[in-house]
């Protein structure tokens, strides 16, 4: 810092840092650098006072911006329960009112949403539509060319006919803010007729019904496909699927000729067509999927011998295959030699170097054998 600062100067603790981790770090950096910090509330100086109070503070700071958060978010929970919209982001179709904070029709991007639904139940594919509302220049609200993804997302979006679903994420600590889809986790709260719809819930529901048939209809070809030309040659082989897009998961080497050898499980569509055709994908090392499954398998067969006993079996009926293959192996091996071994001599006697009574000999042990 080139000597340039010598203080900073901050409120509180919390205004500094979320948690104890961060702040240590960043006073022991500033520290060596010769700079203090000092907080208002707490009247600590870094160059002053000691570490050990410090942590405790931060200990304590972290916990209230725990609790903070704790308190903010059951009042969200409170307001979705009673139907308040919260943390609307901008959707195409609608926007919200500043007045009112309520939902109402954009009509020049409804007329777009309506095509969209009647093009859907004619029985155009999301990447047929998006072709064609390109071509006519229509964008979407923030100026960008459609994608198949963004038309089915319309189409199962249950805005659309007036309905509000909230609760879709949830966050999954105040510390690191990260924000998972939720799929459980946390509680959801479905408001019926909370504003105006664009479709009617008959052309609604049936779109839903042509999508989910679809689904079916693709995920059975795929399966059926996946069996004739995919061979089961990894563990996991046609056993894993991309959770964004729905392909499978490829087994890959990372770096195979280099000491950081790496393998991974990676989406199909996005290693073969591109990141921007599954752009949430990410590459997961197998160590992390053989883990994953070794614990998942340990709650399952926790207090079920069943499951336990059918496994062995399973492990037992491979082992013994294995086994027979062996054998079988072994049984070629000997023919071919034998083969071998009956033309050189059948050679010798032609050549007149091996005498009829041997050879005759010979094919009578072949045929005891």
């Amino acid at each position: 810092m080139d000597g340039k600062i010598d203080m900073i100067i901050t409120k509180s603790i919390p205004r500094f840092a979320r948690n104890t981790l961060d702040t240590l770090r960043y006073v022991r950096l500033l520290r060596e650098k010769n700079v203090a910090i000092y907080f208002e509330v707490e009247k600590i100086n870094t160059l002053v006072d000691g570490e050990f109070l410090m942590t405790i503070l931060s200990s304590v700071a972290q916990q209230e911006v725990e609790n903070t958060s704790a308190y903010v978010k059951k009042g969200l929970k409170m307001k979705m329960k009673r139907g308040e919209l919260v943390g609307f982001s901008r959707c195409f179709g609608y926007d919200r009112d500043k007045e009112t904070g309520e939902l109402k029709i954009v009509e020049s991007e409804a007329e777009t949403v309506r095509h969209i639904f009647d093009r859907y139940l004619q029985g155009a594919g999301g990447t047929v539509i998006a072709r064609e509302l390109n071509e006519e220049g229509i964008l979407t609200y923030n100026h960008c060319q459609w994608t198949c993804s963004i038309i089915l997302n319309i189409i199962k979006n249950e805005k659309y006919m007036g309905d509000m679903l909230q609760g879709k994420t949830y966050t999954v600590d105040p510390i690191s803010k990260r924000r998972l889809p939720n799929n459980g986790e946390e509680d959801k709260f479905y408001v019926e007729g909370h504003h105006e719809p664009i479709v009617s819930r008959k052309v609604f529901d049936k779109a839903q019904e042509l999508r989910i048939s679809r689904n079916v209809k693709r995920a059975k070809t795929s399966t059926e496909s996946n069996r004739v030309r995919i061979r089961r040659q990894y563990a996991f082989s046609c056993m894993l699927q991309c959770y964004f897009c729905g392909s499978n998961l490829s087994k890959r080497t990372w770096h195979s000729s280099s000491k950081y050898s790496k393998v991974i499980w990676q989406c199909v569509k996005s290693a073969k067509k591109g990141k921007r055709f599954c752009p949430e994908s990410k590459a997961i090392p197998e160590a992390v999927i053989e883990k994953a499954f070794v614990e998942s398998y340990k709650i399952l067969c926790e207090n079920n011998q069943d499951i336990l006993e059918d496994l062995l079996d399973k492990i037992e009926v491979i082992l013994k295959d294995e086994k027979i293959e062996k054998e079988v192996k072994q049984i070629e091996g000997r023919i071919k030699r034998t083969k071998t071994k009956r033309n050189k001599l059948a050679d010798g006697y032609l050549d007149g170097i091996i005498p009829q009574e041997r050879l005759r000999n010979y094919f009578l042990q072949s045929l005891s054998f």
